[in-house]
C-alpha cells in the first residue's frame, strides 16, 4: 500500500482552510491545518510534511515571508494561493522557490491536480541511494548543486533556494553541458507527459534560473540562448 502523503494547508481564512482540508482528506491525503506561521512551524516541527499549500495574503507573516523561510530551511515544496491581480506577488513567490501557484477563486479539482503534479515531480528528484559511479554533487563556476539535499550553494556558502522545476532544469543542463537543447527537449526532460502543446514555461523557468546563477541575467554567460535552436549551458561541470 502506498505511503499516505502529508499536506499542510496554511491559510488564515477558516472556511477556505477547512474546505481544502476536507477535500484533500477525501482524496487520500493526510492533512494538517494552520492559520499562520506559528502553527505552520509547530506542525513542521512535529511531523514530516510532503507539501505546503500557502496563502499569500495573511496578517502578521505573509505567505511570501513564510515561503522564504521554508526554502531557506530546506522545507517541502510549496504551492502558493494568490488572489487575482497579485501578479507581482506571484512572480516574487516563484523567484523565492515556490513550486507552483493557483489564483483564487479556484476549483478544488484544479488544486488537487496541481498537488498531485508537484508531488509526482518531487518524488522523481528526491534523494536516492547513490552508486559508486553517481556523483552526489555537481560543481560549476563557483556553484555547487547537491543532488541529495536538493540545494544550490554559492561559493561563499550562501544557499540559493530552487523550486522543484528549477532544480530539474538545472540538473538537465548540468548533464548536457555545451549542447544545444531545444524547448521541446527541455520540456520533455523536465515535465514529460505533463507538458502541454505550445508550453512556454521553459522560458519563464530559464529567466528565473538566470536571476539566481548569472552575474548579469540580462547578459547571461552560463545559459545562452541559441536563436532558432533553444538553449545551451556553457560552463564546465565537475563532480
Amino acid at each position: 500500500m502506498a505511503e499516505q502523503q502529508h499536506i499542510l494547508v496554511v491559510d488564515d481564512h477558516d472556511e477556505i482552510r477547512d474546505l481544502l482540508g476536507r477535500y484533500l482528506g477525501q482524496h487520500g491525503f493526510q492533512v494538517s491545518l494552520a492559520d499562520g506561521g506559528q502553527q505552520m512551524r509547530q506542525v513542521l516541527a512535529g511531523a514530516s510534511v510532503d507539501l505546503v499549500i500557502l496563502d499569500i495574503m495573511m496578517p502578521e507573516e505573509d505567505g511570501l515571508s513564510l515561503c522564504r523561510y521554508l526554502k531557506d530551511n530546506g522545507g517541502p515544496p510549496v504551492i502558493m494561493l494568490t488572489a487575482l491581480g497579485e501578479e507581482t506577488d506571484t512572480i516574487v513567490g516563484l523567484e523565492m522557490g515556490a513550486d507552483d501557484y493557483i489564483s483564487k477563486p479556484f476549483s478544488p479539482r484544479e488544486l488537487l491536480a496541481r498537488v498531485k503534479a508537484v508531488i509526482r515531480r518531487m518524488s522523481e528528484v528526491r534523494p536516492r541511494q547513490q552508486t559508486a559511479s553517481e556523483p552526489e554533487k555537481m560543481r560549476f563556476e563557483g556553484w555547487t548543486l547537491d543532488l541529495n539535499q536538493h540545494q544550490l550553494e554559492r561559493q561563499d556558502g550562501l544557499l540559493v533556494p530552487l523550486s522543484t522545476s528549477e532544480f530539474r532544469l538545472l540538473t538537465v543542463f548540468l548533464n548536457h553541458t555545451k549542447k544545444v537543447l531545444s524547448r521541446d527537449q527541455l520540456l520533455d526532460m523536465t515535465k514529460g507527459r505533463e507538458a502541454l502543446p505550445f508550453d512556454r514555461s521553459i522560458d519563464n523557468q530559464i529567466s528565473r534560473l538566470r536571476k539566481k546563477i548569472e552575474e548579469d541575467p540580462k547578459n547571461p554567460r552560463l545559459i545562452k540562448t541559441v536563436w532558432g535552436g533553444g538553449y545551451s549551458f556553457t560552463a564546465s561541470v565537475a563532480s
